[in-house]
């Protein structure tokens, strides 16, 4: 039901494709069904009434509309495709508020980092400076850019009042760009099975005012403590209905560490790992000298990594 009653612009567009393709296809449907019935009595053994036609084979009105219908809606659906395709991408930044409504010239997006963990999602917002775990806020009517990373397996963030569910997949960032229209609270879970503590992987979001999300940021600020990489490491172990926590600041650049799977201390980062490939791949330098490129001395400034790396 919320599917088909949303609050932001993105779901309700998205609902609106559902609708349009569902009344497209039972132009086809339902008379296929009255016919159905409608055959069966009007040809039935008892009616005398009705023609018998035993040799009758071929109509090329009935080929017409057979076919050219079903084409049509085809060649409808296939046009809504390709518009709502590129429209709806959730990496393409919002044009609008809603129908009546472009985004204002100059507004910037609130950007939400969203880390899937086991069975936790931690919330980042890189503005104000704070994170929350198991809940998340936005204003009404201000575009929100989503950046989805995992900690460990796969999951599916979804909040269906507001967009469609897109993936949260470790050392990967998927990005979802959407807009909350009425104020309220609303479910968002994870709709990809993780594991044993899938069924309590949820989370409130809350559509607040100008005012209500500035108070709600004081909240956390006020409330909340330093998220840094050890406590971070702590979060990140398996836990079962995990309560709100909130935190009123962040260790700066955690999210890229958490993408690059580096938040160990002493660990190689996978954005380093490419580049060094990169550079060995092109003959351009050596491992040592890629390394001091990334700044770093030699293989022995990062812990544990030297078995692991062939020459």
């Amino acid at each position: 039901m919320v599917v088909m009653s949303p609050s932001g612009d993105v779901a309700l567009q998205q609902r609106d494709l559902i609708v349009w393709s569902t009344i497209l296809m039972l132009l086809v449907i339902v008379p296929v069904i009255v016919l159905t019935l409608w055959f069966a009595w009007r040809y039935r053994a008892g009616n005398a009434e009705a023609t018998y036609a035993p040799d009758w084979d071929h109509s090329t009105v009935l080929e017409l509309v057979i076919w050219s219908v079903p084409l049509l809606i085809i060649i409808a659906l296939g046009a809504m495709t390709w518009v709502s395709t590129h429209q709806l991408d959730p990496y393409r930044p919002l044009e609008r508020i809603d129908a009546q409504r472009p985004v204002p010239e100059g507004v910037e997006p609130l950007v939400i980092e969203v880390v899937a963990m086991d069975w936790k999602w931690l919330f980042l917002y890189p503005e104000q400076g704070i994170a929350t775990i198991n809940e998340v806020a936005a204003p009404v009517d201000r575009p929100i850019r989503f950046k989805i990373t995992s900690s460990t397996m796969m999951n599916s963030f979804f909040i269906p009042a507001l967009a469609g569910q897109i993936y949260a997949m470790a050392g990967m960032e998927t990005k979802l760009h959407a807009v909350i229209n009425k104020e309220g609270v609303y479910e968002g879970f994870s709709a990809n099975y993780s594991g044993a503590g899938f069924s309590d992987m949820r989370f409130r979001f809350h559509g607040l005012s100008e005012q209500g999300f500035d108070a709600w940021v004081a909240k956390n600020r006020a409330q909340g403590e330093p998220l840094d990489r050890e406590h971070y490491l702590a979060l990140e172990q398996p836990s079962h209905d995990e309560p709100v926590h909130r935190f009123a600041s962040v260790e700066p650049d955690l999210y890229e560490a958490i993408l690059n799977r580096c938040v160990q201390p002493g660990s190689l980062c996978m954005k380093d790992m490419m580049a060094i490939d990169m550079l060995r791949a092109r003959n351009l330098c050596g491992i040592d000298d890629a390394l001091r490129f990334l700044g770093k001395t030699s293989l022995d400034d990062i812990v544990g990594l030297r078995p692991a790396v062939s020459y």
